[in-house]
Order: structure tokens, then sequence, then C-alpha cells
């Protein structure tokens, strides 16, 4: 600051200098002995010249410092705002680990309690078997019920013991009995009810000889030699068995993840291990026969594959590339993120997320983004409009009204999927803030009503039949030319909704080896509807 006021007094002082100039010059050309060609106007001119070209150039100096100034100070703005961002963001990601940690702790207990609360019911019930006696009824201590719980978890009851179940004892004496053939039936028989059926079937298992050797006696039939993979899709019955096999292989999952290490090398021995190793290896080829497209991330022949390693914990004996690559073919089902982490797959999602993205499959993607915390990698919003965006190109083409009816409710049905399984998503995940849904709600409307409107034009167009006059007089002239059909037929099925059932349950992640399927929401059946296992619907119900 100093050296510019020192600058700006030279300056100032530079008229009074000229000046001086200027008498010295007057008093040489008075004692001048020589005519000088130099006039004194030349010299004035050029310091004025001078003055005015530094004048400028330090006023453009000032401007440039002010400026520079400026930017310093707008720059220490947005980084302190940063600074702040930055902070907010610790802040609520510590947050949400601690919420996270608050309910795994949570689901811990709740799992903990609901597996000592089938052993400490009170009263507590002892069958005391008398030769050619009645049973007997009484009341056992706490102390007694709590020993009998950790003589339970140490594995013994699964060849003598007591289970007992409170809604259907008969799953008891077809598991002590190790009947695979008339488990099925029985969950074919009640499978409206099969929340409760999930609950206890685990119980039931521990009076099994041989749980394992149970679940896999009831894998017999999973294919069918006499029925082809294309007519395999459309028989209700098989389709239900491979429900039943895949529940079956959960449940006994989730008893296993009930008992300590100890009791889990008792249950699954090293003949049993061999014994799923050889199914594994029997169906694995078959896998390749499927198309991954082909059932839309539903597969329940990938599943059951996969299910079948990871409860016997056979899946080191398979190359993990592989497993990987039938992950897509199961990306609807919501025991995926569960499966994904049994099998050691965790580190591979962001490229089974890339093939799916690739599959014009976004919707599958953002869940399992949000399942392995991989949403700043996949951004979801992002993930959500670019479905929106290939889905509406399908349609823009068509919008010119040349298209036929038919095409344009086709296209019409899809773009309302599309705009109902993202909805569904944004829901799921709660990406209100970030991805509005007002608009999105609003075409679904107006697609909706377009609907309707054709559904009430096509009723119009339908033929009314003519009742016969009460004097007896005959019906009037055939008419020819009358529509009757729909003009306007349903085209729901070509593009099958990827809308859920059910919301994504995917859990976060866990620090377990195994996979926890205790807390998996319950298959509920919706009134109106046939869901079987794992809440997907299917046509018929099957018998055995």
């Amino acid at each position: 600051m100093e050296d510019t006021q020192s600058v700006v007094r030279l300056m100032d002082s530079t008229t009074s200098k000229i000046q001086q100039l200027q008498k010295a010059f007057a008093e040489l050309e008075s004692h001048r002995a020589v005519t000088l060609n130099l006039q004194w106007k030349q010299l004035e001119e050029h310091f004025h010249g001078l003055q005015k070209s530094l004048k400028r150039r330090f006023t453009e100096l000032e401007d440039q410092e002010k400026e520079f100034e400026t930017k310093i100070v707008q720059s220490t703005e947005m980084l302190e705002k940063r600074q702040a961002a930055v902070i907010v963001k610790e802040q609520a990601s510590l947050q949400r680990l601690q919420e996270k940690r608050d309910a795994a702790v949570s689901a811990i207990a709740i799992a903990l309690e609901k597996h000592r609360t089938p052993c400490s019911v009170e009263p507590a019930i002892i069958n005391c078997e008398v030769q050619d006696g009645p049973s007997i009824l009484e009341e056992k201590p706490e102390d007694s019920i709590e020993t009998e719980c950790v003589i339970e978890d140490t594995g013994k009851p699964f060849q003598d013991g007591d289970v007992e179940v409170k809604s259907y004892p008969e799953l008891v004496n077809l598991c002590r009995n190790m009947d695979s053939e008339g488990l099925h039936k029985f969950i074919s028989d009640n499978r409206k009810n099969l929340a409760a059926l999930r609950e206890e079937i685990p119980l039931a298992l521990r009076a099994a000889i041989s749980p394992a050797s149970l679940v896999l006696d009831s894998l017999n039939g999973f294919y069918n030699s006499d029925v082809s993979i294309s007519d395999a899709k459309k028989d209700a019955n098989l389709l239900g068995l491979r429900r039943t096999c895949i529940m079956l292989l959960e449940c006994l999952s989730a008893l296993l993840n009930t008992l300590e290490i100890d009791s889990i090398s008792s249950v699954i021995s090293e003949s049993v291990k061999g014994r799923a190793k050889a199914i594994a290896e029997e169906w694995n080829p078959k896998l390749d026969e499927l198309d991954v497209d082909a059932n839309n991330g539903n597969s329940l022949e990938a599943h059951a594959f996969l299910q079948l390693l990871a409860t016997f914990r056979i899946n080191s004996s398979f190359n993990q590339e592989n497993l990987s690559k039938l992950i897509p073919m199961v990306s609807r089902r919501r025991q995926t993120a569960d499966l994904c982490r049994s099998l050691g797959l965790s580190d591979r999602m962001p490229g089974v997320i890339d093939v799916l993205i690739n599959n014009g499959r976004h919707i599958d993607a953002v869940n399992l983004a949000f399942a392995f915390e991989l949403t700043q990698q996949f951004l979801p919003v992002s993930l959500l409009k670019s479905y929106l965006n290939e889905a509406s190109k399908t349609t823009t083409p068509l919008n010119s009204g040349n298209a036929s009816p038919i095409v344009q409710n086709d296209v019409n049905e899809k773009e309302l999927s599309a705009l109902k399984a993202v909805l569904k998503c944004i829901e799921d995940h709660k990406l209100e803030e970030q991805y509005p849904v007002d608009p999105l709600q609003k075409r679904v409307l107006q697609l909706e009503k377009v609907k309707a409107d054709k559904k009430k034009a096509t009723e119009v167009a339908k033929p009314q039949s003519k009742r016969p006059r009460p004097n007896g007089v005959g019906n009037g002239p055939r008419v020819n030319n009358v529509v009757t059909e729909n003009f306007y037929p349903r085209m729901t099925d070509r593009y099958p909704q990827p809308v859920y059932d059910r919301p994504y349950a995917y859990p976060g992640l866990t620090s377990t080896h195994v996979p926890s399927f205790m807390g998996v929401p319950a298959y509920n059946s919706p009134p109106g509807h046939d869901f079987f296992g794992n809440g997907y619907h299917y046509q018929a119900p099957y018998l055995h």
C-alpha cells in the first residue's frame, strides 16, 4: 500500500518537474551559442504523453488488483460453504451408520428373543412317555426351561426329544418320519398360510433324524425329465414344487443360523455335503440352457441352485465368476442380496449392476446399488431417468397418430408399467426429494384415463342381445358387420409389469458369513391373487 501511495505522489509531482525543466530550458536557450533544432513545445508534448500513459497504466493495475481481491473473497466464501457441506454430510453419514448399527442390534435381539420364545412358553409342556400310561403335563421352573433351550441349540434334539409348534403340529410328525413327499403335499394344501409355515418349519425340522437329508430328499423332481424347459414355465404344479423346494432350503438355512458351529457340522456332515454337491453338479449344466432375460430376473432354477450352494456351504467348489453371471437371473427376488453375501460375491456386484443396466433393467440395478451401498458409483436418480428415457424412445415415434389402435394401446401399457415401477422404486428408497414424483403421477393418471376411455369405447361397440317381444313376434332382422369382439385387446401379458409385488427387502451389509433368512418378510397372499413361496404370481394351484 505504501508503494502505491509513493507512486501517486511521484505522478502528482510531474507537473512541477516539467515547470522546472521549462525554466531550465529557457535559461539554456538564453545562453546558447548555437541554434538548437529542438523546441520546447515538442518536449512538453512528449512529457505530457508519458504522464497520461503512466496514469492509464496505473488505473488498469488498480482495477486488476480490485478484481483479484474480489475473486479471493469469493473463493474463500465458496471454500467455507463446501467445508460446511462436508461437515453436514459427515454428520448425516455418522447418523445413518449409527441408525444401521442400532437396527442391526435390535434385529439380533428380536431374533434371539424369537428363538427363545418356543422354549420359554409358560407353562412349559413335558411329554413324559410312560409305558402303558398317559402323557403327563407339569409346569417346569424357568431354570429347567433355559437348560432345555441350551440343549436344543447343541443339536441333540435332532435325534430325540420333543419339538412343539403352535399352529401345525402335523409338521413335526412329517419331519420325524422323514416324509419329504408328505411335507410337499402339506405345504401345498396350506399354501394360503405360508407366513406361519415359514416360522414353524425350522422348528419342525429339529424333529427330523437328519434335517439336511430330509431337505435334500425334497429336491427330487425339481427337474422333471418329462417336461421341457419351455413347458416347465407353464406347468403350475412344477412351479409350485420348485417354490416349495426353495422355501425348504431357506428354512434349513434359518435353522442352521440358530445353531453353534459344532452343531452345524453335525447337521451338515461331509457325506451330506457330498450329496448336495452331486445335486448341484447335476443342476449346473441345465442352467446353461436358460436365457438371462427369459425369466426377467425371476428364475426359480438359478435361485434354487444358488440357495443350495449357500445353505450347504459348498460354493467354494464352483467358479465365482460363473456364479456372479447367475445373479442377473435372480435380481428381482428378495433374497438376492443375502445370497450374494453368503456366496462371497459382494465384490463382484459393480459388474453385475453394469450388466443389469446394459440390459435395460435399471430398477433392479438401483435396488442392488442400495443393498450394497454403491449409490455413489451408480446414481439412483440418474438410472431411473435413463430408464424412463428409454421407455419414452419407444413411444415417441407413435405419437404422430399413424399407429394402429392395438399398437398404441400396447405402447401405452409399456410406458404405464415403466412409470409405476419408477414410482415404486422412489417410494421404497425415499428418493422423493431428489426426484419429484408429481410429474410422473400426472402422466400415470393421463395414461390410465386414456386406457379407461378406450375400454368404454370398446364396451359400447359390443352388440346388445335382443329379448323376444311379449306378443310373440320374433326378433328383428340379423345385423351383419357387427363388432363381436374387443377391438382393443388387453396387451398387458406381452409386457409384464416390472413392478414388484412387495417392497424390496434387501437388508443392509452384515458381518455374518451365512445369510439370515429369519428376518425376511413373510410370504403374503393378497386377496384375489395366488402367490406361493416368495410372493411371485403363478396361475393355478399345484398338487403332489
